[in-house]
């Protein structure tokens, strides 16, 4: 288990940006797959992004191609979320995974975050 600390949520107008940060105090994350998940309210944890352990591949959810950016910095300890263009159907809270397995089923991640609430006003 690793434990995983998520920032940079908020409220935001349709079209606008966002950036979440993760990072894993005193411990290394560049073992891990790492990834994004979100929940919006009645739903369920569906899968967002996910990042290779050097960062050479990433894999996105259909509904976020070429709008949102996962990117990690190892020598940090740090992923991050970069989102733009959001759309009210993005809000949910949105949570940093550790270990995501390659079958991006949230049920098989090893670690996650406490979540941080994203919302896309219209």
């Amino acid at each position: 288990q690793v434990y995983l600390l998520e920032s940079g949520g908020g409220l935001v107008q349709a079209g606008g940006s966002l950036r979440l940060s993760c990072a894993a105090p005193g411990r290394t994350l560049s073992v891990y797959v790492m990834g994004w998940f979100r929940q919006a309210p009645g739903k369920e944890r569906e899968f967002v992004a996910a990042i290779s352990w050097s960062g050479g591949a990433t894999d996105y959810a259909d509904s976020v191609k070429g709008r949102f950016k996962i990117s990690r910095d190892n020598a940090k300890n740090r992923v991050s979320l970069q989102m733009d263009s959001l759309k009210p159907e993005d809000t949910a809270r949105y949570y940093c995974a550790a270990g995501v397995p390659k079958n991006l089923d949230p049920h098989f991640v090893n670690s996650w975050g406490q979540g941080t609430q994203v919302t896309v006003s219209s």
